[in-house]
């Protein structure tokens, strides 16, 4: 199908990404990455509130749609709660909304400084340039999929900061809130280029 066509069948519909719940690693700092950590209480409270929040958001007489998350189960788990909030029982998985993968830095606790470039500190660190293009091309795809839908998609802190530097207008500085929900532009989300990674922090 034609990219423009494309783009403009899908403006209608709404993309809004939830970073998960609270975990025991985010609570002590941890880099946590693609290990997969359970969510603690808090973040099964956090998640409840989420999912009142997007029940609130829905107009009288409409609804969500669709509800994806990450493979890992602390966002799977968090969308499972927000899906008994606003009537979604099948949670559907997006393997390109994974957290990046932090390789040798999995685990650990990094100072401010340290978190923003791990990649020269410790092996195995997924390329940030990736991370922006495969979660920008993951939810490109997502909504393509569901054109004109209104969709609720269950990601990671780092993942979802790059997706929103690349594609909403916002100040972006700091970390995504656990169990957050933030609306991504869609016009900026179909606008983005790889070639636009020389634009971003």
């Amino acid at each position: 199908m034609d990219e423009q066509r494309t783009e403009s069948s899908v403006m209608s519909g709404r993309l809004v990404v939830v970073r998960h719940g609270q975990t025991d690693w985010n609570k002590a700092g941890r880099m946590q990455g693609s290990t997969d950590i359970p969510l603690n209480e808090t973040g099964r409270e956090q998640a409840r509130l989420a999912g009142r929040r997007l029940h609130e958001l829905t107009a009288p007489g409409d609804e969500w749609d669709v509800l994806v998350a990450s493979p890992l189960s602390r966002a799977q788990e968090t969308a499972r709660i927000i899906g008994e909030h606003i009537g979604i029982a099948e949670v559907g998985t997006v393997p390109g909304i994974i957290e990046r993968h932090y390789g040798d830095a999995e685990g650990q606790v990094l100072s401010y400084e340290d978190t923003r470039h791990p990649q020269d500190l410790y092996d195995g660190v997924e390329p940030e340039a990736e991370v922006y293009r495969r979660g920008v091309e993951a939810f490109k795809e997502l909504v393509r999929s569901h054109p004109g839908k209104d969709i609720v998609a269950v990601s990671h802190g780092t993942l979802i900061r790059r997706v929103l530097i690349a594609t909403t207008p916002g100040d972006w500085s700091t970390p995504v809130p656990n169990a957050e929900a933030i609306e991504v532009d869609l016009q900026g989300l179909f606008a983005w280029r790889p070639e636009d990674l020389e634009r971003v922090d």
